[in-house]
C-alpha cells in the first residue's frame, strides 16, 4: 500500500484555460496516509470523478503531480501505477466459477497456485462466500456479484490503493447496510489504502475515516464526519451533510452582534476577521429546542409542518419569514400553526461570511 500526495493538482479539459473558471478541477494538496480510509464527497459534477481518474492513471492532470510514496507517477498509465479499481457495476466474468474470478488477478500476474490459494480463501472467508467458491458467477444475486467485484479488488497483497467508485449505486437499498458494514470490515482487517467515491453521504461518513467534500471543482472541507457535522467549514457542507441538513439564515453582523430581523442571536465566540461580505447563521436542527413559553431570549416562530420519522421527529417552522427545522426527541409542543420560540445552543451557533465558517469556538480565544 501507498501513501498518495496530491500536490498543486489542477485540470481543464480545454486546451488553453485563461481563468479559474476554466477548470473542471480547482487547486488541490491532499496527502493520504498509507492504509487509510478516505471518501470523496460531493454532488454529481463536482471533479470527484474527474480526480479518480487521475488517480488511477486515465486522465493525465493539466498542472501539478501524484505521487505514490513520493514517487512520482503522474505521466504513467493505469497499469503502471499499481492499483485496483471497483465499479458502479460489478466488473466479474460470469463463464468463471467465483474461486476462479478471485484467483483471476492474481493468475494474470503470475503467482504461485499456492500463493493463489491461500489468497482467495483468505478474502472469500472476509466476504463470507465459501460456500460459493464452486458457483457460476452467472447465477449470483447483484449484491453477492458485487462482493465478488470487491474481492478481485482486494485479492492482490501488492496494490498501492483500492479504489471505489459508487460501489452500491446499483444494489437494493435494504442490502446496501450489510455491504457498507462488510466493506469497513475488510478495511480495518486487509489495513489497504482505500478511496470511496460517492454522492451518498451515508456511504462516506460511514466508510471514512476522513472524508474530502468537494463542489464546482473545489475541495471545500477535509475532515473526519464528526468534524464536517460539527463544524462544518462552509454553508455547503452543512446543507449536504446531514438529514435535514444545517439551517442558514440571513443575517446582519453590527459591532460583533449577529441579528436575525432585528432579532439578537448569540454566536459560538468571537468573529475572524472583519466580515465583510454576506453574512449568515448557521445552526444544525439537532441543536434547535422549542418552547410555547415566552422566554426571554430565542426567536419567535410557527410550525408550520410535523414529520415522524422513527427515532425522533423533523418540526419546520417559519421564523421571522425564513424556514428553520429542528430536530425533536421528545413530544413536539403542538402542531400545525402552533406559535413557538425557538433557542439556538449557543456553542453550535455559527456565522459564515460568503459561505465559509467565520466564528471560533469562545474556549479557544
Amino acid at each position: 500500500m501507498a501513501k498518495i500526495t496530491l500536490s498543486k493538482l489542477r485540470h481543464s479539459y480545454m486546451p488553453n484555460p485563461k481563468s479559474d473558471s476554466d477548470y473542471a478541477l480547482k487547486e488541490i494538496d491532499l496527502d493520504w496516509n498509507d492504509g487509510g480510509a478516505y471518501a470523496l464527497l460531493g454532488p454529481s459534477g463536482c471533479g470527484k470523478s474527474t480526480l479518480l481518474n487521475i488517480i488511477s492513471g486515465l486522465l493525465v492532470p493539466s498542472e501539478g503531480q501524484i505521487l505514490f510514496d513520493g514517487q512520482d507517477v503522474t505521466e504513467l498509465p493505469p497499469d503502471q501505477r499499481n492499483i485496483a479499481q471497483v465499479f458502479q457495476f460489478p466488473v466479474i466474468y460470469d463463464t468463471m466459477t467465483v474461486y476462479d474470478n478471485l484467483a483471476f488477478p492474481l493468475r494474470n500476474r503470475g503467482r504461485d497456485e499456492e500463493t493463489v490459494k491461500r489468497r482467495v480463501m483468505a478474502i472469500a472467508e472476509m466476504l463470507e462466500v465459501t460456500d460459493m467458491l464452486t458457483t457460476r458467477a452467472s447465477n449470483l444475486s447483484p449484491d453477492n456479484k458485487q462482493k465478488i467485484s470487491m474481492g478481485r479488488g482486494l485479492v492482490r497483497e501488492d496494490v498501492n490503493v483500492v479504489m471505489f467508485d459508487e460501489p452500491l449505486t446499483v444494489i437494493d437499498p435494504h442490502l446496501k447496510w450489510k455491504l457498507r458494514s462488510k466493506l469497513k470490515e475488510l478495511h480495518q482487517r486487509v489495513k489497504a489504502t482505500m478511496i470511496y467515491v460517492t454522492h451518498d453521504q451515508t456511504e462516506a461518513l460511514t466508510f471514512a475515516d476522513q472524508v474530502v467534500v468537494m463542489q464546482l471543482g473545489e475541495v471545500v472541507q477535509i475532515g473526519t464526519p464528526v468534524e464536517l457535522f460539527e463544524r462544518p467549514a462552509h454553508t455547503f457542507v452543512g446543507h449536504f451533510i446531514g438529514s435535514p441538513g444545517m439551517n442558514i439564515l440571513p443575517c446582519t453582523l453590527t459591532g460583533g452582534v449577529a441579528e436575525i430581523e432585528g432579532q439578537p442571536v448569540a454566536l459560538e465566540g468571537p468573529v475572524s476577521g472583519t466580515a465583510a461580505g454576506k453574512t449568515e447563521v448557521g445552526i444544525r436542527p439537532e441543536f434547535v429546542t422549542l418552547t410555547t413559553d415566552t422566554p426571554d431570549s430565542g426567536l419567535p416562530a410557527t410550525i408550520t409542518k410535523v414529520s415522524d420519522v422513527g427515532r425522533h421527529t423533523v418540526v419546520e417552522c417559519n421564523c421571522l419569514g425564513h424556514k428553520v427545522n429542528a430536530v425533536i426527541d421528545g413530544g413536539v409542543p403542538g402542531g400545525k400553526g402552533t406559535p413557538v420560540h425557538l433557542e439556538f445552543q449557543r456553542d453550535q451557533t455559527r456565522l459564515y461570511v460568503d459561505g465559509w465558517l467565520a466564528t471560533q469556538p469562545e474556549h479557544l480565544t
